[in-house]
């Protein structure tokens, strides 16, 4: 399972001419789930993102995560996370988990961090998606539950 997790300090993504998801402080999370992810993969990816120390605390140092200020996260299922783009110009995306169990693992992220008290906000599973991304800092971070990068 991939994620490229965004602070941002505000997000929302539009789906037909209509916002389906909307957030302010907090994470723009993209989620690549891979062929053969588990449990123990969306654990992972719950852990981490939940507790990535990345905002500013009155010192003005990266030592709080999203819980502590109260952050959103708007979550956005992106298979193309899984794009293979070493041999030509043409990525593959055969990594990529067939689309039902993609969405399952979407669902179950999505649930996961709404249980660790985290507001979360959606895109639409396979829909053509226009994300609006104000990235704050920038800040980017890079995860991978297999731990590849």
């Amino acid at each position: 399972m991939r994620a490229v997790v965004q602070r941002v300090t505000e997000a929302d993504v539009t789906v037909e001419g209509k916002v389906t998801g909307r957030v302010g402080k907090g994470f723009m999370v993209l989620l690549g789930v891979e062929e053969g992810d588990e449990e123990k993969d969306l654990t992972y990816m719950r852990d981490k993102i939940s507790g990535l120390r990345v905002f500013d605390d009155p010192d003005g140092k990266m030592n709080l995560s999203i819980k502590d200020v109260g952050g959103e996260i708007l979550a956005v299922s992106q298979f193309t996370l899984l794009g293979d783009a070493r041999h030509g110009r043409r990525p593959s995306f055969f990594k990529a988990e067939e689309p039902e169990k993609a969405n399952d693992m979407y669902r179950k992220f999505v649930e996961m961090m709404k249980a660790e008290g985290i507001h979360v906000e959606e895109g639409v599973f396979q829909a053509e998606m226009l994300v609006r991304i104000c990235n704050d800092g920038p800040v980017t971070i890079l995860l991978d539950s297999r731990k590849l990068f």
